[in-house]
C-alpha cells in the first residue's frame, strides 16, 4: 500500500527545503539540529517562491497538482505575515514561533531559544578558562537580530562584566568602561562582555577597550554556530507542545492563528493581532544584570 501522505504544507525560514511529509517522517524532525531543521533530499519537493506574495508554493504533488488543506508555518513575523497571505487562497493557517532571537511579540518563548542560549553559555564559558588563566578580557557577539532577548538571558547566565543590547542606545563610557572600572574595583582581573549582533560591533567594542581602557581584549563572534546542535529537552518539550496545539486549532477549524507560550501555558491568537502586540525585554532580568554588573 502506497504510503499516505497528509495535504499539508510546512513552510517558514527555520526549513531549508520545504516538503510533502509522509507520516512516518515527521517523527524524525523532534531530532534534527538545533535551530535548524534538516530534511533528507529523497523526501522533500522544493517550492517556489512568490515574489508578489513573499510565500512559498509548488506545482507538484506526487505528480498532480499540489494542493493544500492546512499550511503550519515555522519562523518569525515575516512568516506569519506570508501564511496569512497564503489563508486568502482557502487553506487554514497556523504560525508556530521559531527564531532564536525569541522576539515573536505574542510569545513569551520561541523555539531554538534554549538551544542557541545555552550553545552560547557553552562557548564563552571554554573561553572564560582562558581569561582567568591568563586575566584577559574577552567580547562575545552573539546573534538576536535587532532584538537583545538572546544576549541578556547568555549574559546574566555566565555573569558577564557587561550586556550590550539593542533596546539601549550604546554608549562605551557607560556601557562598557563604567563597568569594566567597577570590575576592576571590586577585584576582578579578567572581564566579559557579551555584544548582541544588533547593538554594536564586537570588533568595534574590543578597539574602543584597548585603546580607551589599555586592555588587551579578544573579540569572538559565535555566529550560526548557535543555530545547530541538538535540541534542548525544553526545546524539544515546548515544540512538542507547541505542535499539537497547532494540529488542534486546524482541526477544530480555526485559521490565522499563532501557537503562543504565555506563563508556561500553550494558547493560540489571532495572527494580526498577535503581531499588533509589543514586547520588551525581561524587566526582571534586565535588574539582575544591571545590580550584577555595579552599575
Amino acid at each position: 500500500m502506497p504510503q499516505k501522505h497528509l495535504r499539508f504544507a510546512l513552510f517558514g525560514n527555520a526549513f531549508q527545503a520545504r516538503k510533502s511529509v509522509a507520516i512516518q517522517h515527521i517523527t524524525d524532525i523532534l531530532k534534527a539540529h538545533g535551530a535548524e531543521v534538516l530534511i533528507d533530499r529523497p523526501y522533500y519537493e522544493f517550492l517556489v517562491r512568490d515574489q508578489h506574495l513573499d510565500i512559498w508554493h509548488t506545482d507538484v504533488f506526487d505528480g498532480e497538482d499540489f494542493t493544500a488543506d492546512f499550511a503550519v508555518s515555522l519562523g518569525g513575523d515575516g512568516t506569519f505575515r506570508g501564511a496569512h497571505d497564503l489563508s486568502r487562497f482557502g487553506v487554514s493557517v497556523v504560525g508556530v514561533p521559531g527564531t532564536i532571537d525569541n522576539d515573536i511579540v505574542c510569545t513569551d518563548y520561541t523555539i531554538g531559544f534554549d538551544t542557541a542560549a545555552n550553545t552560547a553559555v557553552e562557548c564563552i564559558d571554554r573561553l572564560r578558562d582562558t581569561m582567568q588563566s591568563h586575566e584577559r578580557c574577552s567580547v562575545v557577539e552573539v546573534m538576536g537580530r535587532h532584538a537583545g532577548y538572546l544576549a541578556l538571558y547568555v549574559g546574566v547566565a555566565v555573569g558577564a562584566t557587561a550586556v550590550l543590547v539593542p533596546e539601549h542606545q550604546y554608549d562605551f563610557e557607560k556601557h562598557v568602561a563604567e563597568k569594566i572600572r567597577a570590575a576592576r574595583l571590586g577585584g576582578k582581573t579578567n572581564f566579559m562582555i557579551v555584544v548582541a549582533e544588533g547593538a554594536a560591533s564586537a570588533m568595534d567594542v574590543g578597539k574602543e577597550i584597548k585603546e580607551h581602557l589599555g586592555l588587551d581584549p579578544r573579540v569572538t563572534i559565535l555566529g550560526h554556530i548557535q543555530r545547530g546542535g541538538s535540541p534542548t529537552a525544553k526545546d524539544r518539550v515546548l515544540a512538542t507542545r507547541m505542535g499539537y496545539e497547532a494540529v488542534r486549532v486546524l482541526a477544530e477549524g480555526m485559521t490565522n492563528r499563532v501557537i503562543c507560550v504565555r506563563d508556561d501555558q500553550i494558547v493560540n491568537v489571532d495572527i494580526d493581532e498577535g503581531l499588533a502586540m509589543k514586547k520588551t525585554l525581561n524587566a526582571e532580568e534586565f535588574e539582575v544584570m544591571t545590580v550584577m554588573t555595579g552599575v
